[in-house]
């Protein structure tokens, strides 16, 4: 558990100084986007945001071989707790009470999970859930290619649902992945499913925060990435709760998805 909140740290503080490094490249002069990348490459907390995102990555997949999906799932929502309250400190931003509040939800379903949490599931899972999590992936991109044609919250919401389940597939696949060497790798349907599902994701989210509602389709990213492999770990992978703490386990899991989902609008960090 200690691995997934600190994925959640890395990701929120990442995204934040991210923010802070492409204002400050937007300040230096005009260009597109190409040009702006390459100033914001310049940004030492550009560069830092890179850095903390890969760490994040790296704790992600030990805490996915250590703990339930459930519990890492909502700790990955709770990354929006921590862009909030970075950016509070860093750009200025004004949190109301009930903000400040939901990070404290955040909080406190965090740690029931933390109580409540098992081991990770001792199941490998059926032999076709590998090809179904490569479907799945597809699918996102089919999801994207439809969002796309549509406009307004529904297109925000529809990409940030498919950037949910691209990242929930990558969730899954880490599980489905029992071992590192070349030709085990490439032999392993999961494999795909995971670069797949993961490049498909990004480029969903990108494009809904592009030209969409960040609170909408950052609330479809959390539901999608948190339902969906929870369930799947709990059902085929053997993710259970301590003895007797189900219902803790499954209070904290919506706790902690309902204060994220109120912090939504800090899927990217605001500009002002």
């Amino acid at each position: 558990m200690v691995c997934a909140i600190g994925a959640a740290v890395c990701f929120g503080t990442a995204t934040v100084l991210q923010a802070v490094a492409a204002r400050a490249a937007g300040a230096e002069g005009g260009g597109g986007d190409a040009a702006l990348l390459l100033r914001a490459l310049r940004q030492w907390r550009y560069l830092a945001g890179l850095a903390l995102d890969g760490l994040g990555f790296l704790l992600q997949i030990a805490a996915l071989r250590s703990v339930p999906i459930y519990a890492v799932g909502a700790a990955l929502a709770a990354s929006l707790a921590v862009t909030a309250v970075v950016a509070a400190r860093l750009l200025g931003v004004r949190l109301s009470g009930v903000e400040w509040a939901a990070v404290g939800v955040v909080c406190a379903g965090l740690a029931l999970l933390g109580l409540a949490s098992g081991a990770e599931g001792d199941r490998d899972g059926p032999d076709w859930l590998r090809y179904a999590m490569v479907a799945a992936a597809a699918g996102v991109l089919l999801l994207g290619g439809v969002g796309g044609r549509l406009s307004g919250r529904t297109r925000a919401l529809l990409l940030g649902l498919g950037a949910g389940f691209g990242f929930g597939v990558v969730e899954v696949a880490v599980r489905l992945i029992d071992s590192l060497r070349v030709a085990d790798l490439l032999g392993n349907p999961a494999t795909y499913a995971l670069l797949l599902g993961g490049g498909a994701a990004f480029l969903l989210l990108t494009s809904a925060l592009q030209r969409g509602s960040v609170t909408t389709a950052t609330a479809g990213m959390v539901l999608g990435e948190t339902l969906g492999p929870a369930a799947v770990g709990v059902v085929w992978l053997g993710d259970r709760t301590r003895e007797g703490l189900g219902w803790l386990a499954a209070l904290g899991f919506a706790v902690a998805v309902a204060g994220a989902l109120a912090l939504a609008r800090f899927g990217e960090a605001p500009a002002e």
